[in-house]
């Protein structure tokens, strides 16, 4: 007979400790000890159990307060108790099951009783386990539900409030930023707050040539020298954190640029540079392809007259369909057929030979697709993913987008198991102009 669960006996009597470990032991359970509540404590802590023998009557904290202890905390509540106790009055039990003990065994020990109530609480633990697991599942199918309709909802009001998306990115950054200059601000500070510490306590050691046992058992307990190494490293990788946020928040900002009544002058390498690291965490690579590579070619543009926003909106519609067209290309390949014809997208920009339009080629070596399918991708609720993972509405936006708000044009070249590529065009100046009814459009300067 063979368990995998771990049992924690906790007696400060040795020879109560060893017949109930050869007891436990010989049923095939893993079985640890501790000689008092404290270490008891400190062992829940590093290694959980599936369920505790726990003495009553203790030197230091009893068995009563090590079990208040554990029920008082999150992490160890759900541990069964069970005492171990010489005490058979009406009170001692009663107390032990308001503090939250499962049961009781009674000293000196019965070893098909103890072994009986040791499998039933274990059985019910397990039991317990597999419906939290069970209500998990169906919480997170929930939730899954959930999100999905929230995310066919924007969808859906994205054609008229193009400009949500990006208010609301903009919010998190700028409340990122807060928080960020907090840390940030304060890490140099700590840094040399260390430092200070550290010289203080090589004073001390070398002022203090012959301290206590309590000190020695206290520096060896905490690895002082380890500490001393290890922790300007986590304030280092800290302070490289704070980095990475930082050039994410700049990246959502850039992303998220509102737009006002009429185009102004922008970088569109900023956009587009910002739309490949908000994508960064569906680049990389995973148990079942390498990384896509982005190659990016940028041409000498200068500023473009545009609506930035919006026009990230495209950048970041085409790029995602393409990262789907190439995990559809590698449905059924093996890990090293993929890496040997790398998932590749490249974006290049250019000026048209008159140099007065702004050419953004985006290509992928993905699935392709058919002419019938290339002729209908702009119609509106037209997809070919399957249910609830499109609406059809995405290159119907971008194409309102670049023809309507930038008098450009958007076009598609695709070979079926080759790839495809969109070809943007769009004026680099732009003046504004009010139509019949007063609102405000772009025409080419």
């Amino acid at each position: 007979m063979s368990n995998s669960e771990l049992i924690l006996v906790v007696d400060d009597t040795p020879a109560n400790l060893e017949v109930v470990c050869e007891i436990l032991g010989d049923a095939g359970y893993e079985v640890a000890t501790a000689i008092n509540g404290d270490r008891a404590l400190k062992r829940v802590q590093a290694h959980p159990p599936d369920l505790i023998l726990l003495d009553v009557q203790m030197p230091g904290i009893d068995g009563f307060e090590t079990c208040q202890c554990l029920k008082a905390d999150p992490t160890t509540a759900s541990i069964p108790v069970i005492f171990m106790t010489a005490l058979s009055d009406a009170d001692s039990k009663e107390k032990g099951f308001v503090l939250g003990a499962v049961d009781y065994i009674t000293k000196p020990f019965q070893e098909k009783e103890m072994l009986r109530r040791v499998k039933t609480h274990l059985q019910l633990r397990q039991l317990t386990k597999n419906l939290e697991q069970r209500v998990a599942e169906q919480t997170a199918d929930l939730e899954s539900a959930f999100t999905q309709l929230q995310h066919s909802q924007l969808q859906l009001v994205h054609r008229e409030k193009m400009s949500a998306l990006g208010n609301l990115v903009a919010g998190v950054a700028h409340e990122i930023n807060n928080p960020l200059g907090f840390i940030a601000g304060n890490l140099k500070p700590a840094q040399d707050y260390i430092k200070d510490l550290f010289r203080l306590i090589d004073l001390y050691q070398k002022e203090l040539s012959h301290p206590s046992l309590t000190i020695q058992s206290c520096v060896e307990e905490m690895d002082l020298e380890y500490l001393r190494a290890d922790l300007p490293k986590l304030i280092d990788s800290m302070q490289q954190g704070v980095d990475r946020i930082r050039t994410i928040s700049t990246s959502l900002r850039t992303f998220s640029r509102s737009d006002c009544d009429r185009p102004i002058l922008c970088n569109i390498h900023d956009g587009i540079d910002s739309t490949i690291l908000i994508l960064k965490h569906r680049l990389k690579a995973n148990e079942s392809r390498p990384e896509i590579a982005v190659i990016t070619n940028y041409g000498d543009l200068p500023p473009i007259e545009c609506f930035a926003g919006q026009l990230n909106q495209v950048f970041m519609n085409l790029l995602a369909n393409a990262i789907d067209a190439l995990e559809d290309s590698n449905e059924g390949c093996r890990f090293a057929d993929i890496q040997a014809n790398s998932n590749q997208i490249i974006i290049k920009t250019e000026l048209s030979e008159d140099r007065q339009q702004c050419m953004v080629r985006i290509q992928d070596n993905g699935i392709g697709m058919t002419d019938a399918v290339r002729h209908k991708i702009f119609e509106h609720l037209f997809t070919t993913k399957g249910v609830g993972q499109g609406t059809g509405l995405g290159l119907a936006i971008a194409r309102q987008i670049i023809v309507e708000k930038h008098f450009g044009t958007v076009e598609v070249n695709s070979i079926l198991g080759q790839g495809t590529e969109f070809i943007i065009s769009i004026p680099v100046r732009a003046i504004a102009v009010k139509n019949s009814q007063g609102a405000i459009c772009v025409g080419a300067a």
